[in-house]
């Protein structure tokens, strides 16, 4: 159908609209050289005008000079002037000529058909409306317009456009003001909402196109830097020297907790490189560095999950005393799984024996400087290290080795607290992420920030904090972020910022702004910010019908989330205040062969205590709510007293499972004293004749033990109904510890002896 409405010229290509005007014009030199346009009545079924010297040419000057070529309004079109209306639709390529200029060169790009009104002389009766051939072809038109409505989000106004001319010819439609519903017509009896829903995706889709077409490859953002560790590596001790740069005697204590990440400014980057050596200020690109904070693994995983490549590159803390320890190794492994590139710091190399310190020197230089003995000691250290990441698969290198950081990991001696290598450490961090992660790091205006925490502030209420990777985010814009009753719709009260290298916990030290771009901590003030969820991205709407857009689009991540984690029949109801910390415990759950049976985010409620009593009649002992770190509403624990199910709480994961752990044993082993009287442990004896020495009250005989386990209490007969199913289920539930596998395969036999089902 397209095709044979490509030859007739009633379906426009590309090509085709850039030549209409073109072929109007040469519609007009062709009526000036003597060519009639034949009419309507006489000959309907042609497709293509005919071009030929044997019509009248009297006329057809008259014409030339007074016609008029326009696209005809709506309005003339309902009550025509004596005359002729004819549409003609051309799309053949002519010469382009200069003399004749089109007065519908101005029309809009999207138009369909080119409609010619041509006026003649001869005064003629109005025409008839159009034939029903045409018609069709018309409204197989109007189909294609609808088939291409999806290309573009604006496409509404201007198809409305193509719509009135098209509509008016045919003499018995509405007025084409209402093109708002005659799109409706056209749109497979969809309601405004789905249609204006669709539009909107169709926006928020175009605008995500643009902006990844739109990278600056010459502009890069900050990166973003992770820093893992084992608990006494000195990951903290590195955090602060990076912080801290000049200011020696600056704040006490740890790291930036409030925004869980530090800033760290070009000109701080350039202060702490300069005793580097081969390492030009200059050649910076970079605006800074974002350090984000993460109190172990865990936390780590979360990012990096919930994030999608939150973080661009990592540094790994190893104490160079004690090489890699169990939670390094766990890193590692997470890192090599989320193919996350790294650099190694190889710390507290000024524990090494009679090490002397140059904190201003390049610690190449320093290790050159040191006594043999040391240099001996350092060389042996990081051998063994060496040897150990290759034992996890990994290639590692001392950084002034390596001639090719794509393949192995790059070690920097360091001391976070003597200061030695800490210029070398950023130096290789600039110098990595401006060549391999260039790409990465490109300027793009597209959106990328995720909720790290929530907060109540004394004076401020409710804020979240947000990483800020990618975009902007203003003050007044609307934003959409992660609830635990759903996504919360709120507008931007107010950005707060740090000061550089500061660490902050008294709300009148932040400066507010306007307006935060790339890669920034920031803390959002606005309303209705306590169930905010930490973990999953921020989505600002910049048309009121972008909101439920972006609703459905973060409820999907959540679910998509949520449906991860596999649920037990029977378990334990897990309740956690962020996902990131819900995964942790989860994950330390199942290391612990512990099921769960349902899980929620936020504090507990009466319906969590309601769900977790159904474990009543299944299984009393996971009838049992682990709450962590989260509030217990105080009817929430009178009703799970009446209902009998417990309720652990505790702020530290560790201490949380200490608790269950204990009640488990407790329970099982309240559970064994119960039934030790019905539990019968299989055993299979023969009694030695020659060993009987009481046949009477009490029998005192000798036996041989041929297979299971013979403990005080076991009813001993011949083969009959001494074991039964309830002793056998009594053994799977509370005595399967004390089983062994040849007394599992005895059971199976005696079974078979007693004709047990």
């Amino acid at each position: 159908r397209k095709e044979r409405l490509k030859k007739e010229g009633k379906l426009l290509t590309k090509a085709q609209k850039e030549a209409r005007a073109r072929a109007e014009a040469t519609l007009m030199l062709l009526q000036a050289q003597g060519v009639d346009v034949p009419s309507r009545d006489k000959e309907v079924q042609k497709k293509k005008p005919v071009y030929s010297d044997k019509r009248r040419k009297k006329p057809a000057t008259q014409t030339a000079e007074g016609t008029a070529v326009l696209l005809a309004p709506a309005e003339r079109l309902y009550s025509p002037p004596a005359g002729h209306i004819i549409k003609i639709a051309l799309s053949f390529p002519f010469p382009e000529t200069s003399e004749v200029t089109s007065p519908t060169s101005e029309t809009p790009e999207p138009l369909k058909k080119v409609h010619i009104e041509v006026k003649e002389d001869i005064a003629a009766p109005p025409q008839p409306a159009a034939s029903e051939d045409e018609e069709e072809e018309e409204e197989e038109d109007e189909d294609d317009d609808d088939e291409e409505e999806d290309e573009d989000d604006e496409d509404s106004e201007e198809e409305a456009e193509v719509e009135k001319p098209t509509v008016a010819s045919q003499g018995k439609r509405r007025a084409p003001s209402e093109d708002e519903s005659s799109e409706s017509e056209d749109d497979d009896g969809r309601t405004k909402e789905e249609r204006l829903y669709d539009r909107a995706k169709r926006r928020i889709e175009k605008r995500k196109m643009e902006n990844l077409k739109n990278i600056d490859l010459e502009t890069l953002r900050a990166p973003v830097v992770c820093v893992l560790g084992h608990v006494d590596t000195g990951k903290t001790k590195i955090l602060d020297k990076l912080r801290h740069t000049h200011v020696q005697d600056g704040e006490a204590g740890g790291i930036t907790q409030q925004i869980g990440a530090t800033n760290v400014p070009k000109e701080t980057i350039e202060e702490q490189t300069k005793m580097v050596k081969n390492f030009n200020k200059e050649s910076i690109k970079i605006p800074g560095m974002l350090i984000i904070d993460t109190p172990g693994h865990e936390s780590f995983s979360n990012l990096r999950n919930r994030g999608s490549s939150l973080c661009d590159i990592a540094i790994l803390v190893v104490d160079i005393m004690h090489g890699l320890e169990p939670q390094t190794l766990e890193s590692i492994n997470l890192l090599k799984e989320k193919k996350c590139p790294f650099i190694v710091a190889l710390n507290k190399i000024d524990r090494l024996y009679d090490w002397k310190k140059s904190p201003e020197t390049d610690v190449v230089a320093t290790l050159k400087k040191q006594k043999k003995n040391t240099k001996d000691e350092f060389d042996e250290r990081t051998k063994a290290i060496i040897v150990e990441f290759a034992q996890q698969g990994l290639n590692a290198a001392l950084f002034y080795e390596n001639k090719d950081p794509r393949t192995f990991v790059s070690l920097v001696p360091t001391s976070a607290h003597s200061g030695d290598g800490m210029g070398n450490l950023i130096a290789l961090l600039v110098e990595l992420t401006q060549t391999m992660l260039a790409r990465r790091l490109a300027h793009c205006d597209e959106l990328r920030a995720q909720v790290m925490e929530v907060k109540a502030l004394p004076g401020m209420g409710t804020t979240i904090d947000v990483i800020l990777i990618n975009g902007r985010l203003r003050e007044g814009e609307t934003i959409i972020v992660p609830g635990v009753e759903g996504p919360i719709v709120t507008q931007i009260r107010g950005l707060l910022l740090p000061p550089p290298l500061k660490e902050l916990r008294v709300k009148n030290q932040y400066e507010k702004h306007k307006e935060v771009s790339t890669s920034q901590g920031v803390k959002i003030l606005g309303k209705d910010l306590e169930k905010a969820l930490a973990g999953l991205p921020l989505l600002v709407a910049h048309k009121d019908d972008e909101i439920p857009v972006l609703r459905d689009e973060l409820v999907r991540e959540l679910k998509q989330t949520l449906s991860s984690i596999k649920l037990e029949e029977k378990g334990v109801y897990v309740q956690a205040s962020t996902l990131g910390s819900l995964e942790a415990l989860l994950e330390f759950l199942r290391t612990s062969k512990v099921p769960y049976a349902g899980i929620n985010i936020g504090p507990v409620h009466k319906k969590d205590v309601m769900k977790a009593s159904t474990m009543l009649e299944h299984d009393p002992q996971y009838a049992v709510i682990l709450a962590f770190d989260v509030k217990v509403e105080r009817e929430s624990q009178e009703m799970a007293d009446t209902l009998g199910v417990r309720i652990f709480s505790a702020e530290i994961i560790y201490h949380l499972f200490d608790a269950f752990t204990k009640y488990r044993e407790d329970y099982k082993k309240a559970k064994q004293d119960e039934f030790r009287h019905v539990a019968v442990f299989p055993v299979k004896l023969r009694v030695l004749p020659q060993f009987i020495f009481n046949s009477r009250d009490p029998i005192v005989m000798g036996v041989t033990v041929e297979a299971g386990v013979l403990k005080q209490g076991t009813p001993l007969c011949v083969p009959s109904k001494a074991i039964t199913r309830a002793s056998i289920d009594a053994l799977k539930n509370w005595f399967r510890d004390e089983m062994q596998k040849s007394d599992w395969q005895l059971i199976m036999e005696l079974k078979k002896t007693f004709e047990i089902i």
